[in-house]
């Protein structure tokens, strides 16, 4: 552990906050709360997607009597079990982030359609607990709890988006750091990781991790991981979507990545993930996930991140 010089704290600025993505194909948009589907006679009409995450279970529930269902790889689940008009699924850990598993349930009844398919996404952080999937209009209710749903989240985005643009918008660098309460009497620690690891498949190759710490008055702060990324990969990869997970799969929130432009093929390049965090936080064993989109192909989860 070392006190981080004025130099390298002066590249730990405020980051843009980055969107969701998969490795080989963009990942589906995963809502918070009940998920709400609608099902129509046309075949022709696209799978919905739904975010999984392996452990986490996720309860379907329909509005008719289930007959039967087809889960692909059913091998790779922990639990799938149906019950009158609900299914839930437990994925295992043989699943891996970006894959994709078709599902699909037959109604006991005539109603049309007949059956309904679905693709469970594998998400590198987030998931859907809950989805009520209706072959009918839906009902006020859930109408209603769809809105207030909506609200709260648009609510959300522009508090965030607030809180963003007051920080954009002061001092950066030292003096950044000290209006916003970020340094205290100790200023910036930081620790350089001899034991994180990464999977042999990525297709990018994590070279001299490091991690810091700023504790503030009253406990708060900022911590940040820097690393050197190598792209093995034969295409550009670019970051579109971050997630640090603990050892109990709880997920740190706000997390910024910086910079979010392409790495060419063979070519390498700093990228740095920076959020919010008291002292107390951020304690423990972390992996940290990062995710590319569009026609971009690779990701790269490092085990084994911890902060000083």
């Amino acid at each position: 552990m070392f006190v981080l010089s004025s130099t390298a704290l002066l590249g730990l600025t405020l980051l843009t906050v980055p969107s969701d993505a998969a490795e080989q194909a963009p990942l589906p948009t995963c809502e918070t709360g009940t998920r709400y589907i609608e099902l129509t006679a046309d075949a022709s009409n696209k799978p919905p997607e739904v975010c999984i995450r392996p452990e986490l279970s996720i309860n379907l529930f329909f509005d008719g009597k289930l007959a039967r269902v087809e889960v692909e790889g059913r091998e790779r689940f922990r639990r799938v079990k149906m019950m009158d008009d609900t299914l839930t699924l437990v994925a295992s850990e043989m699943l891996h982030d970006g894959e994709r598993v078709p599902v699909t349930v037959y109604f006991q009844d005539d109603v049309a359609p007949t059956t309904a398919s679905f693709v469970l996404v594998v998400h590198p952080s987030q998931a859907e607990r809950q989805v009520e999937v209706s072959r009918h209009e839906r009902t006020m209710a859930s109408l209603r709890l769809g809105e207030q749903q909506a609200r709260a989240e648009a609510q959300q985005c522009r508090e965030d988006k607030a809180r963003l643009q007051e920080e954009c918008s002061g001092q950066l660098g030292l003096t950044g750091f000290i209006v916003n309460g970020w340094l205290g009497k100790r200023g910036v620690v930081s620790r350089w990781l001899k034991d994180v690891t990464s999977r042999s498949g990525d297709a990018l190759y994590a070279q001299d991790v490091i991690t810091y710490r700023a504790v503030g008055p009253e406990g708060r702060g900022r911590v940040a991981v820097e690393v050197m990324l190598r792209n093995r990969g034969p295409v550009a990869w670019t970051p579109m979507g971050v997630a640090l997970v603990g050892s109990k799969r709880e997920d740190l929130t706000g997390l910024t990545v910086w910079p979010l432009k392409p790495i060419a093929p063979g070519e390498s390049q700093l990228m740095v993930v920076e959020l919010d965090a008291a002292e107390s936080e951020a304690r423990g064993t972390y992996t940290l996930k990062l995710w590319a989109g569009g026609a971009d192909i690779g990701s790269v989860s490092l085990e084994g991140v911890t902060f000083p």
